[in-house]
């Protein structure tokens, strides 16, 4: 004789993919603001040689984040319907974050500021449209 205890089966809530997206998108932010608060002593304190390699270290964190990012956003894209154009702004992220940490020296510091507010731009957009409703329900 089987027992039933008329519970419902269980219904998944959340998307393992969107949740993945979601934590990538947020490291890349706060990894940057990590960066923006290394730059800041680096700048203001003619370069503090103490904070200099957790700022090269942060750079390549950095890669590694918003390229697991761009891979989450287009797999949501590709496998679940999720709109198209974050994965191409994460990938843009992605492909920024070489530019910055090539033109990262003190004589090319015109070119990488700007590009840090452009990058910067573009994660907290992926970020922000990940923890949104519309990104779930795919």
């Amino acid at each position: 004789m089987a027992h039933t205890t008329g519970a419902m089966p269980a219904v998944r809530t959340s998307d393992p993919l969107l949740t993945t997206l979601r934590v990538f998108a947020a490291l890349t932010v706060l990894n940057l603001l990590v960066q923006f608060l290394t730059a800041g002593e680096l700048v203001t304190r003619g370069g503090n040689e103490a904070v200099e390699p957790i700022h090269a270290g942060g750079a390549i964190v950095l890669h590694v984040l918003s390229g697991l990012a761009a891979l989450a956003a287009l797999a949501y894209w590709r496998l679940r319907g999720a709109p198209l154009w974050p994965g191409v702004v994460a990938a843009v992220v992605f492909v920024l974050t070489f530019v910055q940490a090539w033109y990262g020296s003190g004589r090319t510091l015109y070119i990488h500021v700007p590009g840090a507010m452009i990058l910067t731009i573009g994660a907290v957009v992926v970020a922000v449209w990940a923890f949104l409703p519309t990104a779930r329900n795919r």
